[in-house]
C-alpha cells in the first residue's frame, strides 16, 4: 500500500496523514455561544486545532436534545474566526451539505449516515474534506465501499474514522476495534482518526484507548470534552472535562508524539 495520503483541512496549513498526528476535540453538541467559545479558548490553550460541535443532532429519542442546527454553525464559524480553530460537525442530509458548508472546515457524515449513498456522494461533489465515521454494525470493507461513494464524485479527501462496533459486550458503549487501524493502514491510503469517546462511552476509559489508537497507527483522535461534563445535553457520560483532557494532551506529548499545532 502506498504512503498515507496528507490531506490538508483548508486554514492554517493544518494536516492529517503527515508524520504529525492530529488532535481533534469538542462537545457533542454545540449548546450555546458561550460554552463553544469557552471551549474554544480552551483547545488554543492545549494546542488542539480541530473544534468538534454537533449542529444536527440524530439522537435515538425524539424527545432528546435534537442540536440547534443553523444557529450552532453560526457559532462555530464565529469562534473558528475567533480563536483560528479548524471546524468539524455531522451533516445528515444532503441539505444539511450544502448549509453545512458554508460555516465549517470539515464535514462529518456520522455513524447513523454512513451507509446513505445519496448522502455520500452528495458529499463527494463538495471540495472540503470529509470525516467518514464507521457505522456501528459496518464491516472494514463496507466502510471502505463507502469512501468510494465520495472519492468517485470527485473528493479525494476523505478521513476515515473508527468509532466502535456493536457487539454483545454491555461493560462498554461499543467495542473499540483498533485492528480496523491496522487492517486498513494496509488496504488504504486514506488517513484514519479513532472516537475512543463514541466507542466505550464512559469518559474514565478514554484516555487509555487514546493512547492505544496512536499506538495501533492512527493520524489523529477525535474526543469529547465539555467544561461541565453532568450538565451536557448530550453524551455528557464519555465527554472528558478540561483538567482530564489536558492531562491526556501533556501526556501524550511527554511520549515524543508529533502532533500539528
Amino acid at each position: 500500500m502506498e504512503k498515507t495520503r496528507e490531506i490538508t483541512l483548508r486554514k492554517n496549513g493544518v494536516s492529517i496523514g503527515g508524520e504529525k498526528k492530529l488532535l481533534c476535540a469538542g462537545p457533542c453538541a454545540v449548546e450555546s455561544l458561550n460554552q463553544i467559545k469557552e471551549i474554544a479558548a480552551f483547545l488554543k490553550v492545549t494546542e488542539t486545532p480541530l473544534l468538534r460541535g454537533g449542529s444536527f443532532k440524530l439522537r435515538t429519542s425524539p424527545q432528546s436534545f435534537q442540536g440547534l442546527g443553523e444557529e450552532a454553525l453560526k457559532f462555530l464559524k464565529e469562534v473558528g474566526e475567533e480563536f483560528n480553530l479548524l471546524t468539524v460537525t455531522e451533516v445528515a442530509t444532503p441539505e444539511q451539505i450544502k448549509l453545512a458548508y458554508e460555516y465549517v472546515d470539515v464535514l462529518q457524515i456520522g455513524a447513523r449516515s454512513s451507509q446513505n449513498p445519496y448522502l455520500l456522494k452528495e458529499a463527494g461533489r463538495q471540495r472540503k474534506p470529509v470525516l467518514l465515521k464507521r457505522g456501528m454494525m459496518m464491516t472494514i470493507e463496507e466502510l471502505l465501499w463507502a469512501s468510494e461513494y465520495i472519492t468517485r464524485e470527485g473528493n479525494p479527501n476523505v478521513i476515515l474514522c473508527e468509532r466502535g462496533i456493536r457487539t454483545f459486550e454491555p461493560s462498554t458503549r461499543n467495542t473499540l476495534d483498533l485492528s480496523a487501524v491496522v487492517i486498513l493502514k494496509e488496504k488504504t491510503n486514506l488517513p484514519i482518526m479513532v472516537d475512543p469517546s463514541h466507542a466505550v462511552g464512559h469518559a474514565h476509559y478514554v484516555s487509555k484507548l487514546a493512547k492505544a489508537a496512536l499506538v495501533s497507527g492512527a493520524d489523529g483522535l477525535m474526543i469529547e470534552i465539555h467544561p461541565t461534563p453532568h450538565t451536557a445535553l448530550s453524551d455528557g457520560r464519555q465527554a472528558l472535562d478540561f483538567k482530564t483532557y489536558e492531562k491526556l494532551v501533556h501526556e501524550l506529548r511527554a511520549e515524543t508524539i508529533s502532533f500539528t499545532i
